[in-house]
């Protein structure tokens, strides 16, 4: 069991690496193979605890990708670990960025890369999609997180097809604040059925 241990230590950088590496988008184009990596494949945590840390990750400072990492690192290794995963997940960004910040006017200039750029913006939205189809499909199906998702997504369409500017920390506290008046709804239901 131990050195089961210390193998998935030693394993936490280069899967990092290789999500940084290979992700464009951000955080959220990096939690489709967050999933692929540490649920399906590494089983390092569960699809509901992606979840948790994904609202988490959102609701506290800095990149959601880089808390996800951070999480899963100490997780498995403690701080070492969030050390390594966070190193991975943060480093191939840094080198990609340091390479072309004296040479970008000129890197984009290049015909086939900004055409190659305007793929990869699909490509994102894409795996933004299919992120939050996998998580909606998983979610615990009760009418309080549909009203949320229902909620949720005719802001985000009032926000994008109608111009209406809504704060993204008014729109998580809201939501925060519902689910919590549902939760506690329900479980005055249940206890009052109890007596």
């Amino acid at each position: 069991r131990q050195g089961e241990h210390m193998g998935t230590g030693m394993e936490l950088f280069p899967a990092f690496f290789k999500i940084g590496l290979f992700t464009f988008g951000g955080g959220y184009g990096m939690l489709s193979l967050i999933e692929d990596i540490c649920v399906e494949r590494k089983k390092w945590i569960t699809h509901e605890e992606l979840m948790a840390v994904t609202v988490i990750a959102e609701s506290t400072p800095g990149p959601i990708a880089i808390n996800c990492s951070t999480y899963v690192g100490y997780k498995q290794k403690g701080i070492w670990g969030a050390v390594a995963a966070t190193a991975g997940v943060i480093l191939p960004s840094f080198i990609v960025i340091f390479l072309i910040s004296n040479y970008l006017n000129r890197f984009l200039e290049i015909t086939w890369i900004a055409n190659a750029f305007k793929g990869i913006k699909i490509a994102v939205g894409i795996l933004i999609l299919d992120v939050a189809v996998r998580m909606i499909v998983k979610m615990k199906k009760d009418v309080p997180a549909i009203a949320i998702l229902i909620c949720a997504a005719a802001v985000m369409l009032s926000v994008n097809f109608l111009s209406v500017h809504v704060s993204t920390i008014t729109l998580l506290l809201a939501a925060g604040i519902v689910a919590l008046a549902a939760s506690s709804i329900g479980e005055l239901t249940k206890k009052g059925k109890q007596i």
